[in-house]
């Protein structure tokens, strides 16, 4: 089958397309892929975190946090302040975030905290975005203690009725007359 002059240009167009599509596709997702990494993970990645858009994970050491609207200076830890793993030797990094919005309002001492970034040659991640969890709302409840309420959650099951409650119930649905 011979293919027409118009033929071999749709395809040769259509190659053109589909090529250029697949490129962007491709070298987009390379720059928008970034590592999801602890603080003493980041710190063992040697020269490669430099290289890398990097997601680290820590909690916020408490009384580090330097605000002056969207520009926040802090200090991520290993392990939040009162874990019996905190030490003065903890691994800890400096960050300096420049984003377009204040930080969330859970950003607090102590919390969880995701710094979205880049690792400079100045020993300083340099964050884009923050995210934080507010660590008591995620607490687990205390042995022997109900669980509190949270915004979302389904309500408590309602305790089962005594025998009396029982009693009444079928009394009244066999007292109703029928129709």
């Amino acid at each position: 089958m011979k293919l027409s002059a118009q033929q071999t240009r749709i395809i040769i167009a259509s190659g053109v397309v589909i090529s250029t599509i697949a490129y962007l596709a491709f070298t987009g997702a390379a720059a928008n892929k970034s590592y999801y990494v602890t603080v003493p993970e980041m710190q063992a990645m040697g020269d490669k975190a430099y290289q890398a858009s990097l997601r680290v994970e820590g909690f916020v050491k408490p009384e580090t946090i330097q605000a002056s609207g969207t520009h926040v200076t802090f200090v991520l830890d290993e392990f939040e302040s009162h874990n019996p793993k905190a030490s003065p030797t903890m691994r800890a990094l400096r960050v300096v975030y420049q984003g377009t919005e204040p930080p969330p309002d859970t950003f607090k001492s102590d919390a969880q905290a995701l710094a979205i970034g880049t690792y400079g040659h100045d020993g300083v991640f340099h964050a884009t975005q923050l995210q934080a969890k507010c660590a008591s709302k995620y607490a687990p409840a205390a042995p022997g203690q109900a669980p509190t309420a949270q915004p979302g959650m389904a309500p408590a099951a309602a305790p089962a009725p005594s025998m009396i409650d029982k009693r009444a119930q079928s009394s009244t649905q066999t007292q109703q007359p029928t129709s």
